[in-house]
């Protein structure tokens, strides 16, 4: 005979094709306003795991010469290629071109990235 109860069925968890398992998340009524704050207990739980703080936004942190020069470097290879490629230029050509291009990229990134640091940290204050 079947069962009469209102017991609600247990929610799966489903497995992802890698095999992790995620369970499925709150299906049912909405947080209280305790549940929300973070307070209940579980120790932040809107944070992602593993990190103790949040990240920083993208211009609440200082430019570096090592990220413009990586970005640059990415710069050169991609104008490398269209040159390799696209262009049909010589392979010692390109060679020669490619610090030309990280030495002009890396400061005009560098002070591009400065100007919108300053430009955030101005808005910010002025809240």
């Amino acid at each position: 005979m079947p069962r009469t109860s209102k017991r609600r069925r247990p929610t799966k968890h489903r497995g992802n094709a890698a095999g992790a398992i995620e369970a499925r998340g709150r299906t049912g009524r909405k947080p209280t306003a305790s549940e929300k704050s973070g307070s209940g207990g579980r120790g932040g739980a809107g944070r992602p795991r593993g990190t103790s703080t949040p990240r920083p936004k993208r211009y609440e942190r200082a430019p570096t010469w090592k990220a413009a020069g990586l970005k640059a470097a990415v710069a050169a290879i991609v104008v490398y290629a269209i040159s390799t490629l696209l262009l049909k230029k010589s392979v010692s050509s390109n060679l020669l071109l490619l610090p030309i291009v990280v030495g002009i990229y890396a400061p005009l990134i560098y002070y591009t990235d400065m100007y919108m640091y300053r430009r955030y940290q101005r808005k910010q204050a002025a809240r």
